[in-house]
């Protein structure tokens, strides 16, 4: 079961790559894009979240921020930050917690039976934290639209 656009989006705490927690609703009063991501260190997800990176400074001047959030332990997301110059954070749900809650889980992913990853997508929620946008994909090899995004977000 997933979430829809105009749901309410579901609360989260996750840990960050310095393992302190940050909850979702500490962000109220900001739109934010969730990004969901299958693991750390693989091509496509690196060209995601680099592209986000790239476009931080018009992301802020739309009152938006960026999360990640891969299944990866913290120290994993760390490592993947840190060689990505990443400055937004890159969250831990190692319990498949937002995943579950978002309905984004990818079953037996890349054929490893029992290991359930995130599926590549894309929520954008309002400063009230109202879904707005929704985008994914059953593809780990396809990238967000990041156009759409930003759409959403000037909206």
């Amino acid at each position: 079961m997933g979430i829809d656009v105009k749901s309410k989006a579901p609360d989260f705490t996750l840990l960050n790559t310095k393992r302190e927690s940050v909850a979702l609703g500490s962000l109220k009063g900001k739109k934010v894009v969730l990004a969901f991501f299958p693991a750390a260190f693989t091509g496509v997800c690196e060209k995601e979240l680099c592209t986000f990176r790239d476009s931080m400074a018009e992301l802020n001047g739309l009152n938006a921020t960026v999360v990640g959030i891969s299944v990866d332990s913290p120290f994993a997301n760390g490592a993947f930050a840190e060689k990505n110059k990443l400055e937004y954070p890159i969250l831990s749900d190692y319990n498949r917690t937002a995943v579950n809650a978002y309905g984004v889980g990818h079953a037996d992913f890349v054929g490893m039976t029992g290991y359930t990853a995130a599926k590549r997508s894309i929520f954008v929620l309002d400063a009230e934290g109202t879904v707005i946008y929704k985008w994914v994909s059953d593809d780990p090899g396809k990238e967000p639209l990041y156009n759409e995004i930003k759409t959403a977000l000037a909206g």
